[in-house]
């Protein structure tokens, strides 16, 4: 399914609390605002990390906690609706204090010691995540 977008509503600049949960904080926003259709950036550092790697065979996202401080070099996701309610879908690149750097799907789990975000909410349709049976995610509901 295509957006059907027909500008940009809003952008929304702003940074987070310190000790806040990175997921659950952007979607609040989102949910707040009324950004149902956007794109998300973000800079910052974290306290601790949850990222998560999606494998394809067993269909289950394999987790990885990262319990020691860490640069968030980027965040990189989007806004769309799942079962009705707003769902950030993001991917984070991180840092740890050797610089050497490793990513994945962001997950609950990520507190913030300090990050500064970007959200552009589009105007127009929004793009609704159902399950998709040929890759078990949930998916934007037609290509």
């Amino acid at each position: 399914m295509n957006a059907d977008i027909t500008g940009i509503n809003r952008v929304i600049m702003g940074r987070l609390p310190h000790g806040s949960d990175l997921l659950d904080e952007l979607a609040a926003i989102c949910e707040r605002e009324g950004v149902n259709l956007g794109q998300i950036s973000a800079i910052g550092a974290m306290q601790k990390a949850r990222i998560g790697y999606y494998n394809q065979e067993s269909r289950r996202y394999e987790h990885l906690d990262i319990n020691e401080p860490v640069e968030l070099l980027s965040l990189t996701g989007n806004v769309s609706m799942r079962d009705n309610k707003i769902a950030v879908h993001a991917h984070v690149t991180l840092a740890d204090r050797q610089c050497r750097a490793f990513g994945g799907h962001l997950s609950q789990g990520t507190v913030v010691f300090a990050c500064e975000y970007v959200i552009v909410g589009f105007e127009g349709s929004a793009l609704h995540r159902k399950y998709d049976e040929k890759t078990g995610l949930p998916l934007w509901d037609k290509p």
